[in-house]
């Protein structure tokens, strides 16, 4: 691995001086300066299209700069790529394992790539596989890893090498929080022997970890400095209100249009708000006595300060939401399933798993990466038959009636299913055919979509050319066009900034109260909070089923007394585990 790091000017690694980079109508970068040291966790974090990727890649020295200088070890990157390339590791958003490959054979690749000799890689083969912990998958196909094992393997080929600059560019993505904290243990292992860890990430619970952040917005580097240092301008003005005897995402919609409120979340039963600044608690005495919740001052988050840097969030109306009627079913049940059990081959998937959502109801499915959630929702949405057990949506034997069954519900799934071929407009346009939405209501729910969305810009593109918030904005899109009454969601929000993020739980929150049942799934713990009920898979199996709070409240301990969903996320599974042992 990198030496440890040296003091003084020597400690720079990557020096960032007045960087500008413009692609066809678009100023990507507009004067740049930055310094990343080594032995140090850089954080670089922004909304979507901020300019992280492209700051990356210029770093990587795939790009080079159209004014400024970007130096490694004193040498011009974009200038002398081949000199600096050996000291460089670059994980990007899409990294490129070969997934018909195994574990060992993409690492030999990468090897080769590298000019490492083959008597010279068995050793480094081993102490990567045991620094990931991949040893024993070493003849797994990288197509059958769970993502977060993925992860493991792209960064072990990233470090194939032992470069002194490992650039990750949000390597969080899709990773649940147990594989997350592996991620976490290895980076710190690197910085600490030295090493400069550039971490691109839009999850900013990850960025509050990093020594330093680089935050980003429309091209200009915003903040620069520890994550403290920003949050610290928000002393004072971080509060909950807690216990309000009204609905809590009518009670967030409110506070939202409140003059003095710059941001707001659901956090379990309480909702938390940020003021703007010079705003005072006395600004929420009169709301709170109305809604009948007490107010509680809350240290700050960065998150906080990251969207009131930014102006603030979207605000608590959702404008789709007010466009549709109340939803009308006969059941109170939306959707229920009993036993269901799927198998593939000899791999179980989902094993005997029970329970049951109501109407206007948001429910959370949440679990490690290849813990059956995304398999559980497939059979829930028609989309796999179960090989045991049963499932029903609004009612509908999805056995008997399956086509009747999908009309009632919209899917948005994991892996991004927009066509590929067609542009924005007519993959908007083919889901409402799809739906069988003709004529007016057609072209009505079409236009509806793109400003609501806010698509208008990006109608003659590919999906697979948009931003990622935008595409997962479509992709919600043209799960709604026919205005369902029963909503799966499976991570949705993965990979988006918080700002994004925002905008969907207030199109979500607004679906509920019109009465549409929502099933979601999620990497992100702090989303689950929004969630009515959760329920947590483990290894196929239904482990845990209970409020965000009642599950926060199994996990308290004296010296964890206020446990995040994180917390107990990992607390159960690592809970349930022990209990295995024990009995085994």
């Amino acid at each position: 691995m990198a030496a440890a790091a040296p003091a003084g000017d020597d400690a720079v690694a990557v020096d960032v001086a007045g960087v500008v980079k413009s692609f066809p109508g678009v100023e990507a970068l507009k004067g740049i300066d930055a310094r990343i040291l080594r032995g140090r966790l850089t954080g670089l974090v922004g909304p979507d299209g901020a300019g992280k990727t492209t700051l990356m890649r210029l770093m990587a020295g795939l790009m080079a700069p159209d004014a400024g200088t970007i130096r490694l070890a004193g040498v011009d990157v974009s200038h002398d790529r081949d000199r600096v390339a050996p000291s460089i590791g670059y994980m990007p958003q899409r990294f490129g394992l070969y997934e018909d490959l195994s574990v060992i054979e993409n690492l030999r690749l990468y090897a080769r790539l590298r000019g490492i000799a083959p008597r010279r890689a068995q050793p480094v083969f081993e102490r990567l596989l045991g620094f990931t912990r991949l040893g024993p998958f070493t003849s797994r196909l990288a197509g059958r890893l769970s993502g977060g094992m993925k992860q493991k393997l792209g960064l072990a080929c990233a470090l194939m090498g032992t470069p002194g600059v490992l650039l990750l560019d949000e390597p969080g993505v899709g990773v649940d929080p147990v594989s997350r904290q592996d991620l976490w243990r290895m980076v710190e292992a690197l910085t600490g022997e030295g090493m400069a860890v550039v971490w691109s990430t839009a999850y900013l619970d990850e960025a509050e970890r990093c020594e330093t952040v680089l935050l980003l917005n429309e091209g200009r580097l915003e903040y620069d400095g520890p994550p403290a240092g920003l949050t610290a301008r928000l002393h004072d003005r971080s509060f909950r209100l807690a216990g309000p005897r009204r609905d809590r995402r009518q009670v967030l919609s409110e506070a939202l249009g409140l003059p003095g409120v710059s941001d707001g979340v659901i956090q379990g039963d309480a909702v938390r708000l940020v003021l703007r600044e010079g705003g005072t608690p006395d600004l929420l005495a009169p709301f709170a006595a109305e809604t009948g919740a007490r107010v509680e001052a809350v240290t700050p988050r960065f998150e906080d300060a990251f969207i009131d840097l930014l102006g603030g969030g979207p605000g608590g109306t959702s404008r789709l939401a007010e466009r549709m009627d109340p939803v009308r079913l006969e059941t109170e049940v939306t959707v229920s399933c009993r036993h269901l059990t799927r198998r593939f081959g000899t791999f179980t998937a989902t094993e005997d798993v029970s329970f049951e959502v109501s109407r206007g109801e948001i429910f959370g499915l949440l679990g490690p990466n290849g813990a059956g959630k995304s398999t559980t929702f497939k059979m829930l949405c028609g989309l796999l038959r179960p090989s045991a057990g049963a499932a029903e949506v609004a009612g509908l034997d999805l056995r008997r009636a399956t086509s009747e069954a999908k009309r009632q519900l919209g899917y948005m799934a994991q892996k991004f299913s927009l066509y590929g071929l067609l542009s924005v407009r007519q993959n908007l346009e083919f889901s409402a055919g799809v739906y069988g939405l003709e004529g007016r209501v057609r072209r009505a729910r079409v236009e509806e979509m793109i400003e609501t969305f806010q698509l208008g810009r990006h109608l003659t593109g590919a999906p697979g050319d948009l931003p990622l918030g935008y595409r997962q904005r479509l992709a919600l899109a043209c799960a709604l066009m026919h205005r369902p009454p029963v909503l799966f969601l499976d991570e949705p929000t993965s990979g988006v900034d918080p700002i994004t993020r925002r905008e969907f739980w207030t199109h979500i929150n607004g679906l509920v109260r019109k009465g549409v049942t929502v099933m979601v799934t999620t990497h992100f713990m702090d989303e689950a909070e929004y969630c009515d009920r959760v329920a947590l898979m483990y290894r196929s199996k239904l482990i845990a089923l209970d409020t965000p709070d009642a599950l926060k409240a199994r996990v308290v301990t004296r010296d964890l007394p206020e446990p995040t969903m994180e917390d107990a996320f990992i607390g159960l599974i690592e809970a349930h585990d022990a209990d295995r042992e024990a009995g085994a």
